[in-house]
């Protein structure tokens, strides 16, 4: 185990780091975003290999759309209309998705510089303060977000409070790929998940658990993604493909697998948020190169771990609420294997 950083630029004359935690896996951290800007891992024949979608320098980053591996704040994914009350107070958020508020507005998370500290040789924390009001949202947050990469593990451990009733809803965006196809049609992909959140014209959860039975959406034993991607099924034609909340059954073992059988790969996801969002690029356009390829229509997936979209609206889902006094603990581990 280590962990080694560089300088990899500068913002406003502000120096950004690249951090390298090293193990069976080699993870890179840039604290500009919290972004997770690579992750090299074995295939069956023990060669190390990028599996998440980046790039090389850090102006790429700074002009992409596209939240490349960032960590996502105050509140992951959206909030329709943009607005959301607690305790009777109404809050107005940025409108930067159409009539939506998305990961946490225009200047988010993604596009702050996060203080850096290396914890010991496996971890790396980054932390910040969100002030009063910043794109809407009450109360001072402070956050530190912890990644610790222990042999074929990634551990990404979130940690918030707050002086004023607010929300909060952490992740990480990072697009994987598990092997050298221009597309993730072609990975297999299992969710312990019976029910997942159907969302409206503007990707809203209507509020309703759907049944993941008898539907494209079923991913309880594990199945190609690109078999069904392009069924005619009003939902996959709302969101272009999966973009969809899934409701995870269980805590603590894993809840997700992605399985690449050409290089052997295997992701293991587990989390002690309630939800995941199953994103497969499908606005990534083509425009964008990468580390030796083009981020293209499907390129990469996306297992964002969450509260479930536009919460702050829908009291019976899992509340996002996080109150003075209350300590907001997170966990997502990512694990790499390889199939026997």
């Amino acid at each position: 185990m280590s962990v080694s950083y560089k300088q990899w630029g500068t913002i406003n004359d502000e120096p950004i780091y690249l951090y390298s935690l090293s193990d069976e896996i080699v993870v890179k951290i840039c604290n500009y975003g919290g972004t997770i800007v690579s992750i090299q891992a074995p295939d069956r024949a023990g060669k190390l290999d990028e599996v998440v979608l980046g790039f090389d320098s850090l102006d790429d980053y700074l002009i992409s759309g596209f939240y490349h591996g960032a960590t996502i704040g105050r509140y992951a994914n959206r909030i329709g209309g943009g607005v959301f009350s607690i305790d009777g107070v109404e809050y107005d958020l940025p409108l930067n998705d159409g009539l939506n508020h998305l990961h946490g507005g225009f200047n988010g998370f993604d596009k702050r510089v996060w203080h850096a500290e290396i914890i010991d040789d496996a971890s790396l924390r980054l932390s910040l303060v969100s002030p009063d009001g910043e794109e809407g949202y009450p109360g001072v947050l402070d956050v530190s977000v912890v990644f610790t990469v222990l042999g074929d593990r990634l551990e990404v451990d979130y940690f918030a409070v707050s002086d004023r009733p607010t929300v909060v809803n952490l992740t990480n965006h990072a697009y994987f790929n598990l092997g050298c196809s221009n597309t993730v049609l072609g990975h297999d992909l299992w969710i312990d998940s019976d029910y997942y959140t159907p969302v409206n014209n503007g990707l809203i959860p209507t509020g309703v658990l759907e049944p993941v039975d008898d539907s494209p959406f079923d991913f309880r034993e594990k199945t190609r993604i690109g078999s069904r991607i392009n069924a005619d099924h009003p939902q996959l034609v709302l969101g272009n493909g999966y973009d969809h909340n899934y409701v995870l059954n269980q805590v603590g073992n894993p809840q997700i697998s992605v399985t690449d059988l050409t290089s052997g790969r295997v992701l293991e996801v587990s989390t002690t948020m309630p939800g995941v969002q199953f994103y497969t690029g499908n606005f990534l356009d083509g425009k964008e190169n990468g580390r030796n390829r083009v981020i293209g229509f499907r390129s990469g997936l996306c297992l964002e771990t969450q509260f479930y979209p536009d919460s702050p609206n829908k009291p019976e889902f899992p509340s996002p609420v996080l109150r003075p006094g209350e300590r907001y603990i997170e966990k997502t581990v990512y694990r790499f294997t390889v199939v026997s």
